[in-house]
């Protein structure tokens, strides 16, 4: 069985590249009543489906000029919890993944210049018991931001 229908599909398409538009307009849309939407995005938002809302925050425009990927080997791979626990800890870190290949994980922060990201890297992240190594690579420019197609079967 699956978790969403053509409806909530056609749904998601429309809120994913517009999601400050009124019920009313996806409602109009897609053929069906302003409830019926609400109904439907409620519903997949519990299920889980949709796992997030809100704005995006350009970080340079808060003075964070540096956005850096910090490869991290970890000594065990089994503290990669705890590691985690402490990374959260860090406000500036707003990604972090558990990894297959050269790192145990690899994470995404944001610092306002090179001194606030020694400091992080030295007095913070450095700091955490579990971590061995890290490798730090600066991005230069953000080219793609975008959540997956809706509608993206082809693999199938």
């Amino acid at each position: 069985m699956e978790l969403i229908d053509e409806l909530d599909k056609k749904i998601l398409t429309i809120i994913t590249q517009n999601a400050r538009i009124p019920f009313r307009d996806v409602a109009e849309q897609c053929g069906v009543s302003r409830a019926a939407i609400h109904q439907r995005v409620q519903r997949m938002f519990d299920i889980g489906v949709i796992i997030g809302s809100g704005y995006q925050v350009n970080p340079k425009m808060l003075g964070y000029n540096l956005c850096v990927y910090i490869g991290i080997t970890l000594e065990h791979g089994h503290m990669y919890r705890q590691v985690c626990d402490e990374l959260n800890k860090i406000p500036e870190i707003v990604e972090a993944q558990y990894t297959l290949g050269a790192y145990s994980m690899i994470i995404k922060l944001y610092a306002h210049d090179d001194k606030h990201l020694m400091y992080l890297l030295n007095s913070q992240i450095h700091a955490i018991p579990g971590i061995a190594n890290t490798e730090t690579l600066t991005a230069l420019d953000e080219s793609i931001n975008r959540t997956l197609p809706i509608e993206n079967n082809a693999w199938r």
